[in-house]
C-alpha cells in the first residue's frame, strides 16, 4: 500500500439524497469517480436532519413518500488530485444544489486492518 501520511486535503460534498446523475444517486456516482481516479477512499454519510440554500428543513421525522435527507460525501487525498477531477465533480453535480468544502488535514494513520504499523 502507498504511504499516505502527512498533509492532505479533506473534501466534503454536501448534497441531497434524492439528487440523481442519470438514473444513479449523485453520491454513488461521486464514490465511483473517487475510486476510478485512485483516491485513498471515500465515505458517504447520511444525515438525519439539515437544511441548505433554500432553508427547507429536511428530517427523517417527517413522514413522506420520498425522502431527501442530507448526504455528505467525504474524501481525503492530495489537493492536486482534487484539482484534477473538479470539472468531473462539477459535471456530476450540474443542476443540483449543494456545497463543496476543502479543509487541510493531517493524516496520521492510514492502513488496511491487517497491516502492521511500524513500532506497534
Amino acid at each position: 500500500m502507498t504511504k499516505f501520511v502527512g498533509e492532505k486535503v479533506s473534501m466534503r460534498i454536501f448534497l441531497g439524497e434524492s439528487d440523481k446523475y442519470g438514473h444513479k444517486p449523485v453520491y454513488e456516482a461521486l464514490v465511483e469517480l473517487f475510486r476510478k481516479e485512485g483516491f485513498s477512499g471515500a465515505t458517504v454519510i447520511r444525515g438525519i436532519a439539515g437544511f441548505g440554500a433554500h432553508s427547507v428543513y429536511h428530517t427523517h421525522k417527517i413522514l413522506r413518500l420520498s425522502t431527501d435527507l442530507p448526504i455528505i460525501v467525504e474524501a481525503v487525498d492530495a489537493k492536486e488530485k482534487f484539482d484534477a477531477i473538479m470539472p468531473k465533480i462539477d459535471d456530476l453535480m450540474n443542476g443540483h444544489g449543494g456545497m463543496i468544502t476543502l479543509e487541510s488535514a493531517t493524516v496520521i494513520r492510514y492502513t488496511h486492518k491487517n497491516e502492521k504499523i511500524k513500532g506497534a
